[in-house]
This record gives structure tokens, sequence and C-alpha cells, in this order.
């Protein structure tokens, strides 16, 4: 069955190390929102915008490139923030290619080493900034927890153990 695999959560809580190695198990293609970001911002095409049109086309091109995989009978995984309205949007995406949506949120139950991820960390992706603690922050204040059907991780857990957990949640019917 075809599926949108969403991985969310505050940054530095593992989602992408896990997106990633899933779409590298998988061959199913994931989809960042930072890196699509990356390729827009050295054409200018960020500048000046509003806060909700900026949101609006991050969510719009990976809803676009979603269903892109969805119309070639293709799953998809992504890798963003994602609330509940952004989930129902996508829910209703998958319900018009007879797909399924599955959300999978990243936590990290110890904040020092939350913090300790976030500000060592160097993702490299080019045309975009890192991002300090002060933007977890502010990402927790704006992503209320979802109240929608998940898998949540833990990245104190092992990367490998994650992934069988994800196996298991993307396969149950």
């Amino acid at each position: 069955m075809k599926q949108i695999i969403a991985f969310t959560g505050l940054p530095g809580t593992g989602k992408s190390t896990l997106a990633e190695a899933l779409a590298t198990d998988t061959a199913v293609p994931a989809f960042a929102g930072d890196w699509l970001l990356g390729a827009l911002r050295p054409h200018g095409v960020l500048r000046g915008l509003e806060r909700p049109a900026f949101l609006a086309m991050y969510y719009d091109l990976l809803g676009t490139l979603i269903k892109r995989q969805l119309m070639l009978g293709q799953s998809a995984i992504v890798d963003c923030l994602v609330n509940d309205e952004i989930a129902g949007r996508w829910e209703e995406l998958a319900a018009e290619f007879d797909a399924r949506l599955r959300l999978v949120e990243c936590v990290c139950s110890d904040e020092g080493e939350h913090r300790r991820r976030v500000e060592g960390r160097r993702r490299g992706i080019p045309g975009w900034h890192e991002v300090g603690w002060d933007h977890v922050e502010r990402m927790r204040s704006e992503y209320p927890q979802l109240d929608r059907e998940r898998l949540t991780l833990d990245a104190m857990d092992s990367l490998s153990g994650n992934l069988v957990r994800v196996g298991a949640f993307i396969r149950r019917t």
C-alpha cells in the first residue's frame, strides 16, 4: 500500500536521520523541507515573506512532491515539522490516492542531550542555515503536540531499534 510517512519533531530529535535511513532501506524517496528552502534561498524567493506565506509555500512544496509520488503509485517519506492541520491535509491527499498517512513523531527525552545535539550539529544543507537552541524553543511553542495517531520515538534509543519500530509501524494494516 502507498504511504506518506511523515517524520515530525523538533530540530535535533533524529527525524532527518530516521527519514534518511528509512529511505535508504526502502528506496522510497525522502523529501526534507529544509533542503527545498536551501535551494530557494539563493534566488531571493524567501526574502521578505511574511511567516504565513512562508509556511504556506513550504508545506505546498512538500505537498506537491508527495502528490507526484502518489500519482506515480509510489510512497513518499517527508521530513519536517507537522501540526494537526497539515497532517489532516496530507491524510486527505493520501485518501485521494488510496494511500495511508503514517506519522512518526521524534522526541528527545533528555533536554541536555537534545541541546547538545542541536548546538553541535552541522547539517551542511546548501543555501540553508544551521539552527540554534532558540529556534528549537520557538518551534516548541509554535507546534503543539499532535492529536493524531502516531508512533513516538525517543532519540535516546538506538537508531537501529527505532528503525525496527518504524518498520513495524508502517507494515501495520
